[in-house]
């Protein structure tokens, strides 16, 4: 192998291992899944496309745009990973250009809330309950 062929392998890595090696994904057959139900868009330079195969290459400088958790990541590739590494290593290999995450809602989101371990509710509690139903 030359080592111009080196470098152009060593410059492309398929997209379902890359975000296995990014720890986007716990697993390589998740991330091959995901790609593989067309979750995830490329764009390299001007043009945008949908990548439908998991064997799909991506390079430094591409951009992959997916929604995780209900929240939109746009991720510009900075390196091709040679192993999956500690997650520290891994942050290394991208810049996330996401939008940050919505603001958490203090409302709650039941009508009558208790905090967490405070037992069962008392004859009154549950009298309160069951009015606020009734109302409704």
């Amino acid at each position: 192998m030359t080592v111009k062929a080196a470098e152009a392998t060593s410059a492309a890595q398929r997209l379902d291992k890359w975000l296995w090696m990014a720890r986007f994904f716990k697993t390589r057959t998740l991330a091959a899944k995901f790609v593989s139900d067309g979750h995830v868009r490329i764009t390299r330079g001007e043009a945008t496309s949908r990548a439908d195969k998991p064997s799909a290459s991506i390079r430094p400088g591409d951009v992959i745009v997916f929604t995780r958790n209900e929240r939109l990541r746009v991720i510009h590739i900075l390196a091709c990973a040679e192993r999956r590494g500690p997650a520290s290593e891994a942050q290394t290999l991208y810049e996330d250009r996401s939008p940050p995450p919505p603001p958490k809602d203090e409302t709650p989101a039941i009508p009558f809330a208790r905090e967490k371990g405070a037992g069962r509710p008392t004859k009154k509690d549950r009298r309160a309950l069951a009015a606020l139903k009734t109302a409704e």
